[in-house]
Parts: structure tokens; sequence; C-alpha cells
């Protein structure tokens, strides 16, 4: 098979080789790969997750070819989204029946690959928080790819929506999606009962001082790089009970395949966009990891695979 490996020394430290084609385990389904999407994982932490020579890629799209031997999991011809830590970013791939969503029909591949990572980060986080019907969220980072599904999903089951950009033009086209307030800041901020965190660092902290009493952060992405510092003192001196905590695509239940159907049924019924906001062939990999990096992509960068 055709993969794209990590190697720090090629442009966007991605490198096309040939590689033997996977042999599935009992309870693992093999698909043929048509799309896969980029995520934050793959950009910024390649070296500890997967090292110089392993397949980067968490989300994957396409067809099963070899059902899984145990009789769980989708039947050959299949068109479904597939979730693992690695391996996506092949022309084939072998990843756990529990951990694949068939695609209903009107849904894409490269749709499809944008929902598991992201799609099922925000979906999970949301879930965290209980009912969120006539309550304030905050969606930090809201133009990314996880900030897109969580400021939908959150309008959808009825939260009012805060969502925070780091600049006016990253804006475009939240309040379409669902967000009922925007800002830049979060200073004078009404209190939120509910925090999605995806830049992590002073952000973060700010959230967590915007928290109403029994509010709840969770720290899902650092986009900004930075160490967050918390004022102890200044949260007794305001009282009341709040939390924080760190919730990522490592802390998914098991078995992600009822979730993914469950955003996949949601984009079928015209009521989820994915929010692509780059797609090309993947020889313009990097290219696309670029613009993610650059901030300049609106959501996901979704890659087809040939």
């Amino acid at each position: 098979m055709q993969a794209l490996v990590h190697d720090p020394q090629a442009p966007a430290a991605l490198r096309r080789v040939e590689l033997p084609d996977p042999v599935p385990a009992p309870d693992q389904v093999l698909i043929d790969v048509h799309a896969v999407a980029l995520n934050r994982l793959d950009l910024d932490y390649p070296d500890s997750v997967y090292g110089p020579g392993g397949v980067p890629g968490v989300d994957a799209a396409g067809t099963v070819v070899v059902p899984a031997a145990d009789g769980s999991g989708p039947a050959v011809g299949s068109r479904v989204a597939t979730f693992a830590i690695g391996g996506a970013f092949a022309t084939q791939r072998a990843v756990p029946a529990r951990d694949v969503g068939v695609l209903p029909g009107g849904v894409t591949f490269v749709g499809g690959a944008a929902l598991p990572g992201a799609g099922v980060t925000a979906l999970q986080a949301l879930r965290r928080f209980g009912t969120l019907l006539g309550r304030r969220l905050l969606v930090t980072g809201a133009a990314g790819g996880v900030g897109r599904f969580a400021v939908q999903l959150g309008a959808l089951a009825g939260a009012h929506v805060v969502a925070q950009v780091g600049a006016p033009e990253r804006a475009a086209g939240l309040v379409e999606l669902g967000a009922a307030e925007i800002v830049h800041d979060l200073d004078g901020l009404e209190p939120v009962h509910a925090v999605v965190d995806n830049v992590g660092g002073p952000m973060l902290a700010a959230a967590v001082s915007a928290l109403a009493v029994d509010g709840l952060a969770l720290a899902v992405g650092q986009a900004g790089g930075e160490p967050t510092t918390f004022d102890f003192e200044a949260e007794r001196i305001r009282g009341g009970r709040r939390a924080v905590e760190v919730f990522t695509v490592g802390t998914f239940t098991d078995g992600v395949g009822p979730d993914i159907e469950a955003l996949a049924r949601l984009v079928a019924a015209g009521r989820l966009d994915p929010q692509i906001g780059w797609q090309g062939p993947w020889d313009r990999a990097a290219e696309a990891a670029t613009a993610l990096r650059e901030r300049r992509v609106a959501g996901k960068a979704v890659l087809e695979v040939a």
C-alpha cells in the first residue's frame, strides 16, 4: 500500500512511501481509504505519538474490503468512517470494528473523514455537561475543527452558545452554525455554565474565571501552546465550586462507532455541517498541514486519497 509516514526532514514532516498491506486482527475491519482528515495531534506531536517512519492520522473514511473475522462490524462494501490513533494516512487501514461507523447515503467520504476525531471529541465533551438546555456554553477556539462541531452540537442541545475566536475574520459562519454571541476576549463576559476550551494557556484561565457557581470547564485542546496558571486565591475569594477537567482524544470511551454514526445521521439530515475548510488530493498534504498550522483553515482539512 501507499502511505504518508512521519519524516522530520520532509516538507510538513510527511513523506510518501510504499509499505506492506496491513493484516487485520480478528476484531478489525480492513478498509480501502478514500479520504483522511488532518488533526492537531498529527501536526503538533508526531515525534512522540508516531515516531519517524510511523503512519500518522486518526480519521479515515472508505469502503470495507475485509470484514472482521469475529463477526463484529460492517459487511464488505459498507461505506464507513473510522477512528484510531495512527494508520489513517494510507491507501488501506485496519481498525477495530468498534471504532467504525457506517455512513448513510448523502454523506460523502470527505464529510465522513471529518467526523471521528473532532466531531466525537465535541460530542462526548458536551455529554459530560449533562443537559445544556437554556444554559450558557462557552466554546473557545470556536473557528477550529472541534470548535465548530461544539458550536453546532451545543446549539442543537438548546444551549446559548458563546463562540470565542482570536480574530474577527475567524468568526465567519459561526452565527449561522448556532452561535448566539461572538467574542474575542473574555473580559466582562456574563458567567457561563460550561466551557469547551480548545486554546489553553491564559484563555483557559480566563474561561475558568468566567464560570458560574458549579460550572465545569473541559480542557480539550492547547492551540495556543502556552501553559495555564490558575489564581486559586481569587477563586477562593469568589466562592462556590468550579471544576476543570482535561478532556482529550485519548479519553474517549471504548467504541466510538455509534457516536460516528450519530454524527453522520445528523449530517445526512442537514442538521450538522462537517465544515470542510480545506480539501484536496493527498499529494498536497504539506500544503494542507501548513495552512492548518497557520490557522488559515476554518474547520477541517481533508485529503482525498488516490
